[in-house]
């Protein structure tokens, strides 16, 4: 990937394996870049003496390793992880939740050790919802997290801390996960780069499992397409399942057919100005020599109501499993997580089967609309990001809960539900200064294709980050 116009993770690493910044600056950069942005709400837990012993580490293996320590694709930039998903040792994990306590820190997950390895140094936990269950990032145990670009909206979620991290500069890169939008969601509202990757691309393991009925996925957020590249290349393969490597990496030849998606039917509402940057976005790729195929909502709308049907379904049962298995007191939770407790606990054998083959369903005529495209482009959201408090947890109607989260972002969980890759990132600003972001689906296995468009479309330069990052000059 070329230089993007902008700074970002890659180049905060290479100004440490030059010499130029010590991880140990960098570090102390991020942990006072904490207290300057405390008000956006992006950190739920922060360890600044785990930061700087893994700095410190750094810089130790700078002089005695050197070579080592230059081939590591983000060596010494901190991180923080996010407060749901593998855990990284060392973090005490609560999901967002007053159910668990900060303690028992655990080992690495296969992912987290992927991280370090990365030479990302980790220092605390990113702001998560309840169980991941809004695309809002607002805990009833607090924090409240706050768009960097307009505090008074949401920075999305359920990776929001995330996204708000790494927009507002407190660091380059960030951990997240994404099991309906939770990646890309967050991304769109802050003007990231977000990729949903292939099911079983990136480790789960060990103890995440299937989690989620597969469709969880980890990556990060991003200020650059080249640094979603580098992360994505860093952690996956290899993930000690079947097909674990099947990725192609490489981008097959132009002219790529580009399947347009700018119809939502009457089901969802999308907005103008969201609807013409994905329209601008597909003529910029034609004006590239990639011919363009109208797809109409028609084609994607039964996969679309599976998909959301079955996310619904799967979120429930598996809290439900979870406060069960665990023998915890639900009463210590939100509503709305109680709420899906229950739904999960009622729910028959039956009504989740036929859910998960509605799912498989979904990825069929999926598979068959790529029969006739390369790549869809899509909207990610419908709005701009709404204000705080619009994905309220403190009622029990799981139906309008979830029927709010499909209505701000009708096509998110389509990627996970099926399996495919998607990718978001900005293309554009609208009136009120917010990115316009566009989204974008492949086959399973393409993460390599999704990458060389997205960077394409970041070279027209149509969005610049407004924070400088902690660490590196303005």
């Amino acid at each position: 990937m070329s230089r993007p116009l902008f700074a970002d993770a890659t180049e905060l690493a290479g100004a440490i394996r030059s010499g130029k910044l010590a991880c140990m600056d960098a570090m102390q950069a991020s942990i006072a870049a904490c207290a300057t942005h405390e008000d956006i709400g992006a950190i739920a837990y922060l360890d600044p003496e785990m930061g700087l012993a893994a700095a410190r580490a750094m810089d130790r293996e700078a002089s005695e390793l050197p070579e080592r320590f230059a081939a590591r694709s983000f060596v010494g930039v901190p991180t923080v992880a996010k407060d749901l998903g593998g855990p990284f040792a060392g973090l005490p994990v609560t999901a967002g939740s007053r159910l668990f306590r900060r303690e028992g820190t655990g080992a690495d997950s296969d992912l987290a050790s992927r991280f370090r390895d990365a030479g990302l140094c980790a220092f605390g936990l990113s702001t998560s919802p309840e169980f991941g269950f809004s695309l809002a990032s607002e805990p009833a145990i607090g924090p409240i997290c706050r768009n960097p670009l307009d505090r008074t909206r949401t920075a999305g979620g359920s990776s929001g801390g995330a996204a708000a991290a790494v927009a507002a500069g407190i660091v380059a890169i960030a951990h997240a996960t994404d099991a309906g939008g939770s990646i890309r969601v967050p991304a769109a509202c802050c003007g990231l780069v977000g990729l949903k990757p292939t099911r079983g691309a990136v480790p789960a393991g060990p103890s995440f499992g299937n989690h989620l009925g597969g469709i969880a996925s980890e990556l990060a957020v991003t200020r650059s397409v080249r640094d979603t590249a580098r992360i994505f290349t860093a952690v996956s393969g290899k993930t000690r399942g079947p097909f674990a490597d099947i990725l192609q990496l490489t981008v097959q030849a132009a002219p790529l057919r580009i399947g347009l998606l700018i119809d939502a039917g009457d089901r969802y509402s999308i907005a103008n100005d969201r609807l013409q940057a994905v329209e601008a976005a597909a003529q910029h790729l034609e004006r590239q020599g990639h011919p363009l195929v109208a797809l109409a909502w028609a084609q994607f709308r039964e996969a679309v109501a599976a998909s959301t049907q079955a996310f619904g379904d799967i979120i429930s049962v598996n809290i439900a499993g979870l406060v069960d298995d665990l023998e915890l007191d639900i009463v210590a939770a939100e509503t709305m997580t109680q709420a899906f407790v229950t739904r999960g606990r009622a729910m028959s054998a039956t009504t989740l089967w036929n859910s998960l083959n509605g799912a498989v369903q979904a990825s069929r005529s999926l598979w068959e609309i790529f029969d006739r495209v390369d790549v869809i482009i899509m909207p990610m959201l419908a709005t701009a990001p709404p204000p705080i408090g619009s994905f309220p947890t403190d009622h029990s109607d799981t139906d309008l809960h979830l029927e709010r989260m499909a209505a701000f972002a009708p096509l998110a969980s389509l990627a996970n539900v099926s399996g495919f890759p998607a990718i978001t990132l900005p293309f554009g600003i609208d009136t009120d200064d917010l990115p316009l972001p566009v989204q974008i689906m492949a086959p399973m296995g393409k993460e390599a294709l999704l990458l060389s468009l997205a960077a394409n479309l970041e070279a027209d330069g149509r969005w610049q980050h407004r924070y400088p990052i902690a660490g590196l000059a303005a």
